[in-house]
């Protein structure tokens, strides 16, 4: 039996298999690939200076931050809004409320969540670097921030407010005697009152 007789006499192996791998193969690569698109806004903070992670804000968290800033109107800014709770929830207690967020997907969410539950109301949602926004505009803020950026944050309010109510959310501002303290633990929220002295404006 020659080489050629030999090769004619072996099945051939049928292409199928080679197709079902590749095609296994694109769709475990594919999935592979938006699952890294949609996670990485998510885990992206942790390569920052400062690391300010998506934590939902608890009801009872809610519930402090509007009873610190009970009888207020006027605009208010959520730093870091994560899913859109308090800019929400602002909007319906009459506030002019805005939301800055780094992460797109929960700018995307936000919008959404405030398009089903409260389209009469005005809300607006960035996309930003709160560290590149001028805080000034705003009358309300309301940061949960982290233990690590709220010295270096207080000091940006420090050189930009005028006249602003700041509500800190499971971190005080280390610099500054807070006007109110209000729940306990995790759920503690701090209300601060920035204003420039008269002097420093004349």
């Amino acid at each position: 039996m020659d080489i050629v007789e030999n090769i004619e006499k072996v099945k051939p192996i049928t292409s199928k298999y080679s197709v079902k791998g590749i095609v296994l193969a694109g769709l475990t690569g594919g999935a592979a690939l938006a699952i890294s698109i949609v996670a990485f806004p998510f885990i992206s903070p942790a390569f920052r200076r400062v690391c300010l992670p998506y934590v939902p804000a608890s009801n009872q968290q809610i519930f402090n931050v509007f009873h610190a800033l009970e009888g207020r109107r006027g605009s208010l800014i959520d730093i870091g809004s994560g899913d859109g709770k308090i800019v929400i929830a602002a909007a319906k207690k009459g506030f002019q409320a805005y939301g800055i967020e780094l992460n797109l997907w929960l700018v995307a969410y936000s919008r959404w969540m405030a398009w089903r539950n409260c389209p009469r109301f005005s809300t607006t949602f960035y996309r930003g670097d709160l560290w590149k926004l001028n805080f000034r505009p705003y009358e309300n803020i309301v940061i949960f921030g982290v233990e690590e950026m709220m010295h270096e944050l207080g000091k940006k309010f420090e050189n930009e407010l005028k006249d602003s109510h700041v509500v800190a959310c499971r971190f005080p501002l280390p610099d500054k005697v807070p006007v109110r303290t209000i729940g306990g633990g995790i759920d503690t929220v701090w209300l601060y009152h920035y204003k420039v002295n008269r002097t420093e404006t004349e």
